[in-house]
């Protein structure tokens, strides 16, 4: 139980140094909550809820796994050279594909609600 408690202290530390370190997590966060409020706000039900919270954590989790790369990368290999550059930009596009297919899962699911 004792490292079970130690593990997620260091989890809860690394949303720490995420959320309060990260740009790009902090920005994500701030839609986060504002997808969130408006699903109150439209009283999703609740597939919809899942739905829309699956796409937050997606987003929010290779954001994560995106910059955790970036760091290691620029620690590992702190030149430029190609494959740093295709590492990084990769990472970057699966973040960027999956904001894309929330954002069309966001809007398929509060356009109708809108209207």
């Amino acid at each position: 139980m004792k490292r079970f408690i130690q593990s997620l202290g260091y989890a809860l530390n690394g949303l720490r140094l995420f959320f309060g370190k990260e740009k790009n997590g902090q920005l994500q966060a701030a839609v986060a909550l504002l997808v969130i409020v408006a699903g109150f706000a439209f009283k999703l039900n609740l597939y919809e809820w899942v739905i829309i919270l699956v796409c937050i954590a997606m987003v929010l989790a290779l954001e994560m796994i995106n910059s955790v790369t970036e760091k290691l990368i620029d620690h590992l290999h702190p030149d430029r050279h190609e494959n740093v550059k295709w590492i990084k930009d990769v990472a970057a596009g699966a973040v960027l594909w999956a904001a894309i297919i929330s954002t069309v899962i966001g809007a398929i699911i509060f356009v109708p609600k809108m209207l």
